[in-house]
């Protein structure tokens, strides 16, 4: 499942030492020096891509970006500019068919001597859109107000996704369409059903979208990043990844670590090449069933507020009767067991939306069901929140069935989730539909890239709540050991998925410290978690 939420509301996700770093980069500087783009091909495996990959970015460093007001459908308000970068669809073959894409960017706030060059975000998926970072400023949040007086906050649509040449998989419409089956089978007829609908979206993905798949790939991503890069007209790469955005971030400095100026990762996709993509859709199973008994057990404190028990076995027991009530007769005819799951599991993503999801389910059980229906139930009226919830979906399935070899074997699939299952059912048989298309995925398949540090990496900050369930705690502590020299920053006892973006002032403090001096604390660090959300 996606590390952060989207489609079927997985709709993707973050006394001290160090030398000031802030050196001012000059608009318009080439891309990397040829030394440097020799060791990137020596490292890379790749020869031909990497080859591809520097003659992309020489190229766009030359082309620059032409920078305008963005259409007016993309719903992003000026001063915020939008533009293309092109980039070969296959880096083995950079003067074949070509890519544009889409990128977006707000100045940065402050004086001409503040400014630090761009910092890059993405939000993670695979199949988050980044075009919405700028609006940090336009918005005015406070928490980056220090941050974009130094930075232009850089935006984009990854290969695929939104603007940038988007694949698609189904009919958007009918994506969205409820009721889905229950996820939890009952038998080996309900396995079959859903195998056979997994096995048909990925024909789908094929006949819409084939020519585009064997490329969609992190790798290609990364390299993708490294033309942006260019492009802005950037020596080295300021970048901000959340959930997936960390193992793109990864991937990054692994290929290009003398190209890292800045590197902040914001809950960690667990990097071990045997973990991508299988293993890591399991271990977020147990971590969401964790995440699902932390916030029924806050519901039970709150039982004033909610009245839906006061012990976490009583509440658990409310999940199970509405659970049931959906399974034998949709509410309203659209939302059963499937739905409810997509609407609760953002609750173990964050808890902000704690109250939310408390709040309709308690009026639920007091006998207004409308609240809770509106807000599982998909809009059929909305066709763009619709197409991109669709496309979000099939950038997910199409990276990480291409990033990574797959069990082809159902026996394997069966018996991993009905093991997982007995002690995680929240979520265990929904993620197992989710990605079993590439269990019959008919494109290329790729051995994961193996991340680690390799030489002119500088310091990297990482960012990870210990009861994340989306991305595990695991994830960094194995990122950290990979890469030399970067810091984690721990936030315990908290769960919220993407935790930059929170306000903790032992993070936001940090953050910022990171970004605008290069420095990191002596030693990792461990905080406080956030304020727990009150009814």
């Amino acid at each position: 499942m996606r590390s952060t939420p989207g489609t079927r509301r997985r709709t993707a996700v973050f006394g001290s030492a160090g030398a000031l770093v802030a050196a001012t980069l000059i608009a318009g500087a080439v891309a990397a020096p040829t030394a440097n783009a020799r060791a990137d091909v020596a490292r890379s495996g790749k020869d031909r891509e990497t080859r591809g990959a520097v003659l992309a970015a020489q190229r766009a460093a030359k082309a620059g970006i032409d920078w305008r007001d963005c259409p007016a459908d993309w719903g992003l308000e000026k001063p915020i500019q939008c533009g293309w970068v092109t980039v070969p669809l296959d880096y083995a073959k950079p003067d074949g068919k070509k890519i544009k894409i889409a990128v977006d960017r707000i100045g940065s706030t402050g004086t001409k001597d503040e400014r630090q060059g761009a910092l890059v975000y993405n939000p993670g998926g695979p199949g988050g859109s980044g075009m919405r970072f700028p609006r940090r400023v336009t918005t005015k949040s406070k928490l980056w107000e220090k941050t974009s007086k130094a930075y232009d906050f850089v935006g984009f649509d990854p290969r695929g996704v939104g603007h940038s040449a988007p694949i698609s998989c189904v009919d958007p419409q009918e994506f969205v369409k409820a009721p889905k089956l229950d996820p939890i089978p009952d038998s080996e007829a309900d396995k079959r059903a859903q195998r056979k609908l997994a096995a048909e979206y990925a024909d789908g993905c094929q006949e819409r979208s084939g020519d585009m798949l064997p490329h969609m790939t992190t790798p290609n991503t990364a390299r993708d990043l490294d033309v942006i890069r260019a492009a802005l007209g950037e020596k080295k790469l300021n970048f901000l990844g959340v959930s997936y955005g960390t193992y793109l971030g990864a991937v990054y400095s692994t290929l290009y670590p003398t190209h890292v100026r800045r590197m902040i990762f914001d809950s960690v996709v667990n990097p071990r090449t045997d973990k991508i993509w299988y293993e890591v859709n399991l271990d977020q199973d147990v971590a969401f069933e964790k995440r699902l008994i932390d916030w029924m057990q806050w519901v039970a404190k709150n039982d004033s507020a909610f009245h839906l028990g006061d012990t976490y076995t009583e509440v658990r027991a409310q999940w199970e009767k509405l659970r049931a009530t959906a399974k034998k007769q949709p509410l309203n005819g659209v939302v059963g067991p499937a739905e409810l799951q997509s609407y609760f599991q953002n609750a173990p993503y964050y808890d902000s939306y704690w109250v939310e999801i408390a709040t309709n389910w308690s009026k639920y059980v007091a006998g207004d069901p409308k609240p809770l229906i509106e807000a599982a139930s998909p809009d059929l009226s909305d066709t763009a929140g619709n197409i991109a919830s669709e496309n979000g979906n099939a950038v997910y399935t199409a990276v990480e069935c291409a990033d990574a070899k797959w069990p082809r074997s159902w026996k394997k699939w069966d018996r991993d989730n009905t093991r997982i299952h007995k002690t995680s059912p929240f979520m265990t048989w929904g993620n197992a539909w989710m990605n079993l298309p590439c269990a019959t995925w008919s494109s290329k398949q790729q051995r994961p890239i193996e991340v680690g540090t390799h030489k002119g990496l500088p310091k990297t900050l990482i960012m990870q709540s210990t009861r994340d369930a989306a991305t595990p705690y695991p994830g960094a502590v194995e990122l950290h050991k990979r890469l030399k020299g970067s810091r984690l920053v721990t936030e315990k006892d908290a769960g919220s998925h993407g935790i930059t973006n929170l306000t903790n002032p032992c993070l936001n403090t940090r953050v910022d410290a990171y970004l605008l001096t290069g420095k990191v604390d002596a030693s990792d660090v461990t905080c406080d978690p956030h304020a727990t959300p009150k009814p």
